[in-house]
């Protein structure tokens, strides 16, 4: 399934692959890898209030800035487990992580098969690249919130995200 315009690039309309999932859709299972390569998919998830914080390179400013103020937000929500997604190689991955000290989320990479990126609509076709998204799910993998960013270089509203996550474990 092909989404044409639903996200754009300085103003530039792109196709994103994959369907638009809504709040109250069941999580589709994904296989991306971690920071030692080994597979992980949504029951190596686990169980608990999950943020899957989606950005298309961590090593550009919008990015770097998301990921940064998850990490910060990671301290302050017990229950809740935060990843970033992306489809930088987890060596870059790891590299970013320790040059900024962020230690509190997870880095997963979407870069060996896109499934995340196809099976959440976040897989950008001309660039290979995932969109700026936010999802959060609850325990039994029902997502609660979902925000697809329109313009790949604005912030995502994190604070009705967090909220969605609140919500879950209060």
């Amino acid at each position: 399934m092909e989404r044409p315009g639903a996200t754009t690039l300085k103003g530039n309309p792109l196709t994103l692959i994959g369907p638009e999932l809504k709040p109250g859709d069941k999580a589709p299972d994904f296989e991306v890898v971690d920071l030692t390569l080994s597979p992980v998919n949504l029951a190596k998830t686990g169980n608990s209030v999950r943020i899957f914080s989606v950005v298309p390179s961590l090593d550009t400013p919008v990015c770097d800035a998301q990921t940064k103020r998850f990490n910060e937000e990671a301290a302050k929500l017990p229950g809740v487990e935060i990843y970033t997604i992306s489809m930088d190689l987890p060596f870059a991955q790891k590299r970013w992580c320790g040059a900024f000290g962020v230690d509190r989320i997870k880095m997963l990479s979407d870069h060996r098969s896109a499934s995340f990126g196809t099976n959440y609509g976040t897989l950008i076709k001309e660039l290979r690249i995932e969109c700026r998204a936010i999802f959060v799910l609850d325990k039994d993998n029902t997502i609660r919130h979902v925000e697809y960013v329109k313009e790949v270089g604005d912030h995502p509203n994190y604070e009705a995200a967090l909220a969605a996550a609140r919500a879950l474990t209060g």
